[in-house]
């Protein structure tokens, strides 16, 4: 049997990384064979474009340039990890996927979503998941959240967390419309409580699932 593409998304501090890891142990331990992966990243080549698209010290990627390399890195990691586990099946459980190319690059740079579209397609080769989890913050906690974690790590901002929060604003409404438009591929959840609250949403949505 083939298996199941799941994918997280949502903006900054939304909460994506703790949820994945918990929905990883949670199918786990019904016996699924699972496969974490992360975007961009996930293969050699796509951990070494994930360098270079957070690397702003001398010459960061125009829009364009940001976007082909999202893709790049997309199309690595289909090819050489996704495909081949989802035929072995194996679950695959992705932090970000295509969604967020048109979220970011779309609604956030500007760039038209036509040409994303076809873009994106073909380094997917038509590859769509089975379940997006939109995890949804107001941009205000998506803030919140991203100081309190710079804090607590010592770390700052990368040069996509550091957009303006009309940037932000722009993403966040964008990733409402996309759940618009495909209700039976994306399921909202508000995820501005704790993560438990946020979990237990999260593992019902699988229902149709498993």
């Amino acid at each position: 049997m083939k298996g199941r593409f799941i994918t997280f998304e949502g903006g900054e501090g939304c909460g994506k990384s703790t949820q994945v890891r918990r929905l990883k142990e949670a199918l786990e331990a019904e016996g699924h064979e699972v496969l974490l992966t992360r975007e961009p990243g996930g293969t050699r080549l796509s951990e070494l474009i994930r360098g270079l698209l957070k690397d702003e010290r001398e010459d960061p990627p125009c829009d364009r340039a940001e976007l082909l390399l999202f893709l790049a890195a997309r199309a690595q990691l289909v090819r050489n990890v996704i495909r081949p586990a989802l035929d072995a099946g194996t679950w695959v459980v992705s932090d970000r996927f295509s969604d967020s190319t048109f979220a970011y690059q779309g609604y956030g740079r500007g760039l038209p979503l036509d040409v994303l579209r076809l873009a994106n397609d073909f380094a997917c080769e038509g590859l769509r998941p089975d379940l997006t989890v939109l995890l949804d913050v107001d941009t205000e906690t998506s803030r919140a959240r991203l100081r309190k974690r710079e804090a607590a790590t010592n770390t700052t901002a990368d040069r996509i967390e550091q957009a303006g929060d009309a940037f932000h604003a722009r993403l966040r409404q964008g990733f409402l419309e996309m759940a618009a438009q495909e209700p039976n591929r994306i399921v909202t959840i508000e995820a501005s409580g704790t993560p438990d609250e946020v979990w237990e949403k999260v593992w019902k949505s699988l229902t149709p699932l498993r």
